[in-house]
């Protein structure tokens, strides 16, 4: 339902925000002032800024990163391109593998939308009354694989914040080997949280 109200919420405000943008750029030309760039926001409005023939620039932003928060769009589709590894500590019944920590929210109002989800190995999903915990994070998995004590589980985050701010650096992965390393943090690989 929140979903549904949020995309009549913004199919309706979007054309008013390109007019108003535009409107503001044209008052500044006329006042003598040229813009350089004109930015038309983030991820999220895309679809609608894109129209918009006052921006010079569009904001990728969390979306360069895929992270579930954008799983629900209708507008475009995501592939995943980021998550973090926890190791899995125990296992107290068949198909549950408790991790060590994991527990990495959104910002924004705390609900499972903001709480990381198990990516791989396929299969993996949070017990709906632990959730994702700075401490340990149980997985319910009925996947093919054998999963063991200290075998990664790969989640995805729910925002693209949650891995700089908690992680040095992130891992450039392609065709499955670490081809680079990036510092976090606006460069420094610095970790506040």
């Amino acid at each position: 339902m929140r979903n549904l109200i949020l995309r009549r919420l913004k199919a309706w405000s979007g054309p008013q925000v390109n007019a108003r943008r535009d409107d503001s750029v044209h008052l500044l030309k006329k006042a003598g002032i040229h813009l350089r760039f004109v930015n038309g926001g983030g991820s999220g409005s895309f679809e609608s800024t894109r129209t918009d023939p006052s921006v010079t620039e569009l904001a990728a932003g969390s979306a360069l990163y895929a992270p579930a928060l954008f799983d629900h769009y209708r507008d475009f589709k995501l592939e995943p391109a980021a998550g973090f590894a926890v190791r899995i500590a125990r296992q107290p019944k068949s198909d549950v593998f408790t991790c060590s920590g994991g527990g990495y929210p959104a910002s924004g109002p705390s609900g499972l939308n903001r709480a990381p989800i198990p990516w791989l190995p396929e299969g993996s999903r949070l017990i709906p009354d632990e959730g994702a915990g700075e401490v340990q994070t149980p997985v319910v998995y009925d996947g093919p694989e054998e999963l063991r004590i200290s075998d990664p589980v790969l989640f995805r985050h729910a925002k693209a914040g949650e891995l700089c701010e908690r992680f040095n650096e992130l891992l450039l992965i392609e065709n499955g080997q670490v081809v680079e390393r990036a510092k976090t943090y606006r460069g420094q690989g610095h970790c506040f949280l």
